[in-house]
Protein backbone atom coordinates (compact mmCIF):
# COMPACT_ATOMS: atom_id res chain seq x y z
CA UNK A 1 0.00 0.00 0.00
CA UNK A 2 1.17 3.50 -0.71
CA UNK A 3 0.42 6.36 -3.06
CA UNK A 4 -2.93 5.96 -4.80
CA UNK A 5 -1.65 8.20 -7.61
CA UNK A 6 0.61 5.39 -8.79
CA UNK A 7 -2.42 3.19 -9.50
CA UNK A 8 -3.44 5.47 -12.37
CA UNK A 9 -0.14 4.66 -14.09
CA UNK A 10 -0.23 0.91 -13.50
CA UNK A 11 -3.96 0.11 -13.93
CA UNK A 12 -6.11 0.65 -17.05
CA UNK A 13 -9.08 1.85 -14.99
CA UNK A 14 -8.97 2.61 -11.26
CA UNK A 15 -12.15 1.48 -9.47
CA UNK A 16 -13.00 3.04 -6.11
CA UNK A 17 -15.90 3.80 -3.77
CA UNK A 18 -16.79 6.42 -1.18
CA UNK A 19 -17.93 5.48 2.32
CA UNK A 20 -18.71 7.52 5.40
CA UNK A 21 -18.30 7.13 9.17
CA UNK A 22 -21.22 6.96 11.60
CA UNK A 23 -22.07 10.05 13.60
CA UNK A 24 -20.10 10.56 16.80
CA UNK A 25 -22.95 9.39 19.03
CA UNK A 26 -23.60 6.20 17.03
CA UNK A 27 -21.84 2.84 17.46
CA UNK A 28 -19.16 2.09 14.90
CA UNK A 29 -19.55 -1.71 14.75
CA UNK A 30 -22.43 -1.84 12.19
CA UNK A 31 -20.41 0.34 9.81
CA UNK A 32 -17.32 -1.85 10.21
CA UNK A 33 -19.41 -4.92 9.41
CA UNK A 34 -20.69 -3.33 6.21
CA UNK A 35 -17.24 -2.19 5.17
CA UNK A 36 -15.89 -5.70 5.68
CA UNK A 37 -17.93 -6.74 2.64
CA UNK A 38 -15.64 -4.64 0.44
CA UNK A 39 -12.91 -7.29 0.87
CA UNK A 40 -14.67 -9.45 -1.72
CA UNK A 41 -15.21 -6.48 -4.09
CA UNK A 42 -11.54 -5.43 -3.83
CA UNK A 43 -11.72 -1.83 -5.11
CA UNK A 44 -8.43 -0.06 -5.80
CA UNK A 45 -9.21 2.26 -2.90
CA UNK A 46 -11.98 3.48 -0.61
CA UNK A 47 -12.41 7.13 0.27
CA UNK A 48 -13.70 8.11 3.70
CA UNK A 49 -15.64 11.34 4.23
CA UNK A 50 -14.81 13.74 7.04
CA UNK A 51 -17.33 15.76 9.05
CA UNK A 52 -17.33 19.52 8.54
CA UNK A 53 -14.84 21.02 10.93
CA UNK A 54 -13.88 17.56 12.08
CA UNK A 55 -17.24 16.64 13.63
CA UNK A 56 -16.73 12.95 12.81
CA UNK A 57 -12.96 13.10 13.06
CA UNK A 58 -12.47 10.25 15.51
CA UNK A 59 -14.66 7.82 13.60
CA UNK A 60 -13.13 8.93 10.28
CA UNK A 61 -9.65 7.96 11.39
CA UNK A 62 -10.92 4.74 12.93
CA UNK A 63 -12.81 3.82 9.75
CA UNK A 64 -9.83 4.66 7.54
CA UNK A 65 -7.50 2.59 9.72
CA UNK A 66 -9.92 -0.36 9.61
CA UNK A 67 -10.07 -0.19 5.81
CA UNK A 68 -6.31 -0.13 5.43
CA UNK A 69 -5.66 -2.79 8.07
CA UNK A 70 -8.64 -5.16 7.92
CA UNK A 71 -10.26 -4.67 4.52
CA UNK A 72 -6.81 -4.61 2.94
CA UNK A 73 -7.24 -1.83 0.37
CA UNK A 74 -5.76 1.64 0.09
CA UNK A 75 -7.67 4.44 1.75
CA UNK A 76 -8.18 8.10 0.82
CA UNK A 77 -9.18 10.28 3.77
CA UNK A 78 -11.16 13.44 3.11
CA UNK A 79 -10.08 16.55 4.95
CA UNK A 80 -11.98 19.82 4.76
CA UNK A 81 -10.25 23.17 4.97
CA UNK A 82 -13.18 25.34 6.04
CA UNK A 83 -13.13 24.24 9.67
CA UNK A 84 -9.38 23.88 10.17
CA UNK A 85 -6.77 26.26 11.48
CA UNK A 86 -3.18 25.40 10.65
CA UNK A 87 -2.84 23.94 14.15
CA UNK A 88 -5.86 21.68 13.72
CA UNK A 89 -4.68 20.58 10.29
CA UNK A 90 -1.23 19.79 11.68
CA UNK A 91 -2.82 17.70 14.42
CA UNK A 92 -5.05 15.88 11.93
CA UNK A 93 -2.23 15.10 9.55
CA UNK A 94 -0.04 13.86 12.39
CA UNK A 95 -2.87 11.56 13.46
CA UNK A 96 -3.12 10.26 9.90
CA UNK A 97 0.63 9.63 9.87
CA UNK A 98 0.43 7.72 13.15
CA UNK A 99 -2.27 5.52 11.62
CA UNK A 100 -0.32 5.06 8.35
CA UNK A 101 -2.91 6.95 6.32
CA UNK A 102 -0.92 8.39 3.42
CA UNK A 103 -3.53 9.71 0.94
CA UNK A 104 -5.83 12.70 1.52
CA UNK A 105 -8.58 14.37 -0.49
CA UNK A 106 -8.29 18.13 0.04
CA UNK A 107 -11.73 19.77 0.01
CA UNK A 108 -12.95 23.17 1.10
CA UNK A 109 -16.08 21.64 2.60
CA UNK A 110 -19.30 23.21 3.84
CA UNK A 111 -19.32 25.87 6.52
CA UNK A 112 -20.09 24.30 9.93
CA UNK A 113 -23.37 25.56 11.37
CA UNK A 114 -21.70 26.68 14.59
CA UNK A 115 -19.02 28.73 12.81
CA UNK A 116 -19.41 32.49 13.33
CA UNK A 117 -18.97 35.05 10.53
CA UNK A 118 -15.77 36.23 12.19
CA UNK A 119 -14.36 32.69 12.27
CA UNK A 120 -15.43 32.02 8.70
CA UNK A 121 -13.90 35.23 7.34
CA UNK A 122 -10.60 34.82 9.19
CA UNK A 123 -9.96 31.14 8.49
CA UNK A 124 -6.46 30.03 7.52
CA UNK A 125 -7.46 28.22 4.32
CA UNK A 126 -10.03 29.91 2.09
CA UNK A 127 -9.78 27.33 -0.70
CA UNK A 128 -8.86 23.68 -1.07
CA UNK A 129 -5.85 24.81 -3.13
CA UNK A 130 -4.55 26.79 -0.12
CA UNK A 131 -4.69 23.67 2.03
CA UNK A 132 -3.17 21.46 -0.70
CA UNK A 133 -0.27 23.89 -1.03
CA UNK A 134 0.31 23.84 2.74
CA UNK A 135 0.23 20.04 2.89
CA UNK A 136 2.56 19.67 -0.08
CA UNK A 137 5.14 22.04 1.41
CA UNK A 138 4.98 20.83 5.01
CA UNK A 139 3.97 17.16 4.67
CA UNK A 140 5.55 15.99 1.39
CA UNK A 141 5.00 12.28 2.14
CA UNK A 142 1.24 12.68 1.64
CA UNK A 143 -0.40 12.07 -1.73
CA UNK A 144 -3.05 14.74 -2.29
CA UNK A 145 -6.22 14.42 -4.36
CA UNK A 146 -8.68 17.15 -5.29
CA UNK A 147 -12.25 17.52 -6.53
CA UNK A 148 -13.48 18.68 -9.95
CA UNK A 149 -16.95 19.59 -11.20
CA UNK A 150 -18.52 18.41 -14.49
CA UNK A 151 -21.49 20.71 -13.84
CA UNK A 152 -19.11 23.55 -12.89
CA UNK A 153 -18.60 24.61 -9.28
CA UNK A 154 -21.70 26.53 -8.23
CA UNK A 155 -19.64 29.55 -7.12
CA UNK A 156 -17.67 29.87 -10.37
CA UNK A 157 -18.96 32.51 -12.82
CA UNK A 158 -18.35 30.26 -15.80
CA UNK A 159 -16.44 27.17 -16.90
CA UNK A 160 -13.30 29.19 -17.70
CA UNK A 161 -13.09 30.42 -14.13
CA UNK A 162 -13.78 26.94 -12.79
CA UNK A 163 -11.02 25.39 -14.92
CA UNK A 164 -8.59 28.15 -13.90
CA UNK A 165 -9.30 27.35 -10.25
CA UNK A 166 -8.85 23.64 -10.96
CA UNK A 167 -5.46 24.26 -12.55
CA UNK A 168 -4.43 26.22 -9.46
CA UNK A 169 -5.52 23.28 -7.31
CA UNK A 170 -3.44 20.81 -9.33
CA UNK A 171 -0.44 23.17 -9.40
CA UNK A 172 -0.77 23.46 -5.61
CA UNK A 173 -0.24 19.74 -5.11
CA UNK A 174 -3.31 17.69 -6.11
CA UNK A 175 -1.89 14.83 -8.19
CA UNK A 176 -5.21 13.20 -9.12
CA UNK A 177 -8.85 14.25 -9.13
CA UNK A 178 -12.27 12.82 -8.29
CA UNK A 179 -15.25 14.42 -9.94
CA UNK A 180 -18.43 15.55 -8.27
CA UNK A 181 -21.25 13.16 -9.14
CA UNK A 182 -22.97 13.73 -12.48
CA UNK A 183 -25.71 12.06 -14.52
CA UNK A 184 -24.90 13.39 -17.99
CA UNK A 185 -21.63 12.07 -19.43
CA UNK A 186 -21.42 14.92 -21.92
CA UNK A 187 -20.80 17.25 -18.96
CA UNK A 188 -17.84 15.11 -17.92
CA UNK A 189 -16.41 15.05 -21.45
CA UNK A 190 -16.77 18.82 -21.74
CA UNK A 191 -14.85 19.24 -18.47
CA UNK A 192 -12.02 16.92 -19.50
CA UNK A 193 -11.73 18.65 -22.89
CA UNK A 194 -11.38 22.00 -21.13
CA UNK A 195 -8.81 20.47 -18.78
CA UNK A 196 -6.77 19.23 -21.72
CA UNK A 197 -6.81 22.67 -23.35
CA UNK A 198 -5.66 24.17 -20.03
CA UNK A 199 -2.87 21.55 -19.84
CA UNK A 200 -4.17 20.01 -16.64
CA UNK A 201 -2.77 16.49 -16.84
CA UNK A 202 -3.90 15.03 -13.50
CA UNK A 203 -5.88 11.79 -13.98
CA UNK A 204 -9.60 12.01 -13.16
CA UNK A 205 -11.95 9.45 -11.65
CA UNK A 206 -15.55 9.96 -12.76
CA UNK A 207 -17.91 10.21 -9.78
CA UNK A 208 -21.04 8.11 -10.26
CA UNK A 209 -23.93 7.85 -7.80
CA UNK A 210 -26.48 5.09 -8.41
CA UNK A 211 -29.93 6.53 -7.66
CA UNK A 212 -31.69 3.70 -5.85
CA UNK A 213 -34.72 5.68 -4.59
CA UNK A 214 -36.68 8.69 -5.84
CA UNK A 215 -36.11 10.48 -2.52
CA UNK A 216 -32.36 10.07 -2.93
CA UNK A 217 -32.33 12.07 -6.17
CA UNK A 218 -33.94 15.13 -4.58
CA UNK A 219 -31.41 15.16 -1.75
CA UNK A 220 -28.51 14.61 -4.14
CA UNK A 221 -29.45 17.46 -6.46
CA UNK A 222 -29.99 19.84 -3.54
CA UNK A 223 -26.58 19.10 -2.02
CA UNK A 224 -24.50 18.87 -5.19
CA UNK A 225 -26.19 21.23 -7.63
CA UNK A 226 -25.92 18.49 -10.27
CA UNK A 227 -28.28 18.75 -13.24
CA UNK A 228 -30.66 15.88 -14.04
CA UNK A 229 -31.11 14.84 -17.68
CA UNK A 230 -34.58 13.97 -19.01
CA UNK A 231 -33.65 10.31 -19.38
CA UNK A 232 -33.11 10.01 -15.62
CA UNK A 233 -36.17 12.13 -14.78
CA UNK A 234 -38.25 9.76 -16.91
CA UNK A 235 -36.92 6.78 -14.95
CA UNK A 236 -37.89 8.44 -11.66
CA UNK A 237 -41.36 9.21 -13.02
CA UNK A 238 -41.84 5.62 -14.18
CA UNK A 239 -40.36 3.67 -11.25
CA UNK A 240 -40.21 6.11 -8.34
CA UNK A 241 -43.22 4.65 -6.53
CA UNK A 242 -41.81 1.10 -6.50
CA UNK A 243 -38.69 0.77 -4.34
CA UNK A 244 -37.46 -2.47 -5.89
CA UNK A 245 -38.00 -1.40 -9.51
CA UNK A 246 -36.46 2.01 -8.79
CA UNK A 247 -33.36 0.42 -7.31
CA UNK A 248 -32.97 -1.87 -10.32
CA UNK A 249 -33.49 0.98 -12.80
CA UNK A 250 -31.10 3.29 -10.94
CA UNK A 251 -28.35 0.68 -10.95
CA UNK A 252 -28.92 0.01 -14.65
CA UNK A 253 -28.63 3.75 -15.37
CA UNK A 254 -25.31 3.90 -13.49
CA UNK A 255 -24.02 0.83 -15.36
CA UNK A 256 -24.94 2.51 -18.65
CA UNK A 257 -23.08 5.67 -17.65
CA UNK A 258 -19.99 3.73 -16.63
CA UNK A 259 -19.98 1.55 -19.77
CA UNK A 260 -19.96 4.68 -21.92
CA UNK A 261 -17.19 6.24 -19.81
CA UNK A 262 -15.07 3.10 -20.16
CA UNK A 263 -15.52 3.21 -23.93
CA UNK A 264 -14.07 6.72 -23.75
CA UNK A 265 -11.04 5.45 -21.76
CA UNK A 266 -11.86 7.17 -18.49
CA UNK A 267 -8.97 6.88 -16.02
CA UNK A 268 -11.11 5.92 -13.03
CA UNK A 269 -14.62 5.20 -11.77
CA UNK A 270 -15.53 6.39 -8.28
CA UNK A 271 -18.84 5.12 -6.90
CA UNK A 272 -20.76 7.16 -4.35
CA UNK A 273 -22.48 4.10 -2.86
CA UNK A 274 -23.43 5.41 0.60
CA UNK A 275 -22.01 2.40 2.53
CA UNK A 276 -23.85 -0.10 0.32
CA UNK A 277 -21.29 -2.72 -0.74
CA UNK A 278 -24.00 -4.84 -2.36
CA UNK A 279 -24.70 -2.03 -4.85
CA UNK A 280 -20.99 -1.60 -5.57
CA UNK A 281 -20.62 -5.33 -6.12
CA UNK A 282 -23.48 -5.49 -8.62
CA UNK A 283 -22.17 -2.53 -10.61
CA UNK A 284 -18.51 -3.55 -10.62
CA UNK A 285 -19.35 -7.11 -11.65
CA UNK A 286 -21.27 -5.68 -14.62
CA UNK A 287 -18.57 -3.30 -15.85
CA UNK A 288 -15.17 -4.64 -14.87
Amino acid sequence: MGSIREKYDSTKTVFSCEVFPPKKDKPIEPTLEKLGAFREIAPDFLSVTYGAGGSNAGHSVEIASFIRRDVGVDVLSHITSVGFSREKLDAGLNTFTENRIENVLALRGDRPKAMTDEEYNSRDFFHASDMADYIKKNYPDFTIAGACYPDKHFEARDYDEDIANLKKKVDSGCSFLISQLFFDNDKFYKMTDLMEKARIDAPVSAGIMPITSARMLGTTVTLSGTSVPKSLSDIIAKYGEDDEDMKKAGIEYAIGQISDLLEHDVRGIHLYVMNKPEVAKEIFEAVR
